[in-house]
């Protein structure tokens, strides 16, 4: 999967892993996953989200490319579960001037994951819900979202476009090289979302009403498939 152009600001730097028959070693994906990675090119530049470590080099080949020799002032990490964040320490000692930001408890994470001095105090940007940061002409507003599926994840909107950066809540089977517009997205779309999150249905639910309060168009998973054509059909399938 080379670099997607989402809008003229938004680029797509994910990777389609087609050689993973299970995910999560128990969930059958015959056409693989995707690890969704995108960047928000403006004034300052920023990352959302890396991918699993078994999409490394495939993932910073794309980045090179999106960057175009700029470097990243800003990484955004939603979850830190690895098909999300396994990349976080690497991408720190790339980039030792780009900033990280998560809420306080995606650094209790990140420090148990990578060891405290993978991302040093003073690079570290704590957000707390509905905190906003402008990268120029855009801004994102951070909304914590815990349990959806682990307690630290968040997601963020982007304003001036009506993009939501959705985490794992709204995610879909099958790698995106793999799948056909024409295709029976929604059982895909039920069939992960039944056996990932599920059970965390209240607390999807509450991050769906936000949601509808910030009017978004559409809505980009960092992990799965993105499902921004049909971000109106999420609520009718759940």
């Amino acid at each position: 999967m080379s670099v997607k152009k989402i809008s003229e600001a938004i680029l797509g730097v994910g990777v389609d892993d087609t050689t993973i028959d299970l995910f999560e070693s128990q969930y059958p994906v015959p056409t693989g996953v995707s690890y969704n990675s995108y960047v928000i090119l403006d004034e300052k530049t920023a990352i959302l989200d890396t991918v699993d470590n078994r999409a490394t080099e495939p993932w910073l080949a794309n980045l090179t490319e999106a960057l175009a020799g700029r470097k990243p002032d800003y990484l955004m990490v939603s979850h830190m579960e690895p098909d999300h964040g396994a990349n976080i320490a690497r991408l720190a000692a790339l980039y030792p001037e780009m900033q990280v930001v998560g809420n306080a408890k995606t650094f209790l994470y990140m420090d148990q994951f990578f060891g405290a001095d993978a991302v040093a105090k003073e690079r570290r940007v704590v957000v707390k819900d509905g905190e906003s940061l402008s990268l120029g002409t855009h801004t994102l507003t951070f909304v914590l979202a815990p349990m959806v599926h682990w307690p630290e994840v968040m997601v963020s909107y982007e304003s001036s476009e009506k993009v939501l950066f959705s985490a794992d809540g709204f995610g879909r089977f099958c790698a995106v090289a793999k799948f056909d517009e024409n295709a029976d997205w929604a059982s895909e779309a039920r069939r992960y979302y039944l056996n990932i999150v599920g059970k965390y249905g209240p607390q999807v639910q509450a991050l769906l009403k936000k949601g509808r309060c910030a009017g978004y168009r559409h809505h980009l998973p960092p992990a799965r498939p993105r499902a921004d054509r049909r971000s109106e059909q999420v609520p009718e399938l759940l």
